[in-house]
C-alpha cells in the first residue's frame, strides 16, 4: 500500500502526517505564550503600572516636566532654523554673492566648485562674526549656563549684538521702508523688533553685493572688448573671443593676486 501511495503524482501521506504535526505545536506553542503573556499583564496591572510611550504633553503633570518638553521643542525648532539664520542674518549672504560674480567675471562655470564657494564663505563669516558671537556669549550664553538668567532673558540679550550688527550694514533707506510698511511708531534703532531689522538687512545686503560684484566685472568686461577687437580686426571672425580672453583674464587675476583682494575687501566691508 506505501508503494501504491507513492506512485508519480500521489502525494506521501506519511510526510503530511508530519507537517501536520509540526503545525499543531506551533500553534499549540503560540497559544502558551499568548497565555502566559495575559497572565504577565494581568499581574502587572494588579501591581506596578506597565511601560507606556507617550508622545506628547498628556502624560506631562509636573510644571517642570512641561518646561523641559517645551525646551527640547525649542531646540529642535531652533536647529531646523539655523541654516536660515546662518545665511540671512550674518555676513554670508554678501561673501556668497560676491564670490559667485568673481567666479562668473573669470568666465569659469564650474571653477572653483560651489563646495568651495560655500566652505570659503562660511569661514569667513566666522571669522566677520567672530565679535559679536563672543558678545552673544558674555552677554547671554555664559549667564544663562551659569544660572543667572532665564531663557527669555538670555534670548533677549542674544539679539542685541546680532540686531547691532545688522543695523551697522543696513541702509537707513531700507530700515525706513519695512518699519513704514510695519507702521511702527517712533522708535529707538536699538528697540526695533528683528522682523523689521532682518529683512531691511537682507535687502542692504543683496544691493552690496551686487555693487562689489559690477565692479569686479569692469575689468574683465575692458579685457573681452579689447580682445574681440583685436581678432575682428585681424580678420578671425570665427575665432570665440572667450577663447582668448578667458586665459588672459584668469592670468591678470592671478597677477594681481585676486583672492587676496576680494577677500581683504570682503572683510573690510564689513568694518565699515
Amino acid at each position: 500500500m506505501r508503494t501504491l501511495l507513492q506512485r508519480p503524482g500521489t502525494k506521501d501521506l506519511t510526510s503530511s502526517v508530519g507537517v501536520g504535526r509540526g503545525w499543531a505545536f506551533v500553534i499549540g506553542l503560540g497559544v502558551w505564550l499568548a497565555g502566559a503573556g495575559m497572565g504577565a499583564w494581568a499581574q502587572g496591572a494588579s501591581g506596578a503600572q506597565p511601560f507606556q510611550l507617550n508622545i506628547g504633553l498628556d502624560g506631562l503633570g509636573k510644571a517642570g516636566q512641561v518646561d523641559s518638553a517645551l525646551q527640547v521643542l525649542f531646540a529642535i525648532t531652533l536647529l531646523s532654523l539655523a541654516p536660515s539664520i546662518v545665511l540671512l542674518m550674518t555676513s554670508f549672504t554678501r561673501i556668497a554673492i560676491v564670490l559667485s560674480f568673481v567666479r562668473h567675471a573669470l568666465g569659469l562655470q564650474g571653477t572653483p566648485a560651489n563646495q568651495i564657494i560655500v566652505g570659503l564663505s562660511l569661514f569667513l563669516t566666522f571669522f566677520i562674526m567672530n565679535p559679536v558671537w563672543k558678545r552673544v556669549d558674555a552677554e547671554a550664553l555664559r549667564p544663562y549656563r551659569d544660572g543667572q538668567l532665564n531663557g527669555a532673558e538670555a534670548l533677549e540679550r542674544a539679539t542685541v549684538p546680532v540686531r547691532a550688527f545688522m543695523l551697522k550694514q543696513s541702509r537707513p533707506k531700507d530700515v525706513e521702508l519695512f518699519v513704514g510698511m510695519a507702521k511702527v511708531g517712533p522708535t529707538l534703532p536699538e528697540e526695533l523688533p528683528l522682523t523689521v531689522v532682518i529683512p531691511a538687512f537682507i535687502v542692504s545686503e543683496l544691493r552690496t553685493a551686487f555693487q562689489m560684484g559690477f565692479l569686479l566685472f569692469v575689468p574683465f568686461i575692458v579685457i573681452d572688448l579689447v580682445v574681440a577687437t583685436v581678432l575682428m580686426s585681424m580678420g578671425m571672425f570665427m575665432m570665440p573671443p572667450a577663447t582668448i580672453s578667458m586665459p588672459l583674464k584668469i592670468l591678470l587675476f592671478v597677477l594681481v593676486d585676486g583672492w587676496n583682494l576680494v577677500v581683504q575687501s570682503l572683510v573690510l566691508s564689513f568694518g565699515g
